[in-house]
């Protein structure tokens, strides 16, 4: 349900992109140092997009440094890390657990099991920590369970329920941003949820999976449909970020909300093109 919250690299400065790459890199060694191998391959962008943005609301003191890693033997890559990149990192496998769990239940993926087995104890630690945000959190992740075993077809009110999620992992503390950071979260979560039932609709129909969009998804104008709400989700997202007083990473942020998000929409729809054509050869 992850990996919508990227960057538009052809759109992006190169100063830019190796600021994002350095906090992201910052990210990836913070799993490493803190969950291990099996918690440092868990890394999102979308926890980066997190990093970021609180980031560049708070300013806090940020290390910079390099490191070598598996990806990258030979050649050092910067590093940035702070307080945040660590919120991101124990939310990040937080977030992979309870996804393997899910994967499990639904689709009884074997390696699924395996990977959260491994991620068990270091998701304790990650609990325990943030034990008031994620026990909201698992509240509303049972929530979604319940629904989509019922078959839930409001796609308002199963993709609010995943908004309230993000709400919780957006906002770090409570202070005056708290009501922006909630917003913002509530509708980058709804976009998320829909957008990875939009990716996945063709899948879950041939495995008889649960989706959304199960009864939408052949109709004619489908597709725009979904783009249309999808556009009215990140409108209210991006309308509560311009309301933050971010400067540091703003151009970067701004590549991510206006931009990036929509690069995976693309490409599922070309793939989508390309399916429906060779149908008709």
């Amino acid at each position: 349900m992850f990996g919508y919250v990227v960057m538009n690299r052809p759109e992006m400065k190169i100063k830019d992109y190796d600021l994002y790459r350095s906090f992201y890199c910052g990210l990836c060694r913070e799993l490493r140092d803190r969950y291990g191998i099996s918690g440092q391959i868990t890394l999102t962008y979308d926890l980066t997009f997190v990093t970021l943005l609180l980031s560049g609301l708070y300013e806090p003191p940020t290390k910079k440094g390099t490191s070598r890693c598996i990806v990258h033997p030979v050649r050092r890559q910067p590093v940035r890390k702070n307080e945040f990149t660590e919120y991101a990192a124990d939310m990040n496998v937080f977030l992979a657990y309870y996804k393997c769990v899910d994967d499990w239940k639904d689709e009884k993926k074997l390696s699924r099991l395996a990977y959260s087995r491994l991620l068990e104890r270091k998701d304790k630690k990650a609990e325990a920590l943030w034990k008031n945000k994620t026990s909201v959190i698992i509240r509303h992740l049972n929530e979604i369970s319940a629904m989509e075993k019922a078959g839930e077809t409001d796609i308002d009110r199963i993709s609010g329920c995943f908004g309230r999620i993000m709400e919780e992992i957006l906002v770090y503390k409570e202070d005056q941003w708290e009501p922006t950071l909630r917003r913002m979260g509530f509708y980058l979560g709804k976009f998320i949820y829909l957008m990875d039932a939009f990716d996945d609709v063709e899948e879950d129909m041939e495995k008889g999976n649960y989706n959304p969009f199960a009864q939408d998804y052949i109709i004619e104008g489908f597709e725009e449909k979904v783009r249309q709400i999808l556009i009215m989700m990140m409108a209210e997202a991006c309308r509560e970020f311009e309301k933050l007083p971010i400067i540091k990473y703003a151009d970067i942020l701004r590549n991510i909300l206006y931009s990036g998000v929509w690069c995976r929409f693309e490409t599922v729809s070309e793939k989508r093109k390309e399916k429906q054509e060779k149908k008709h050869v």
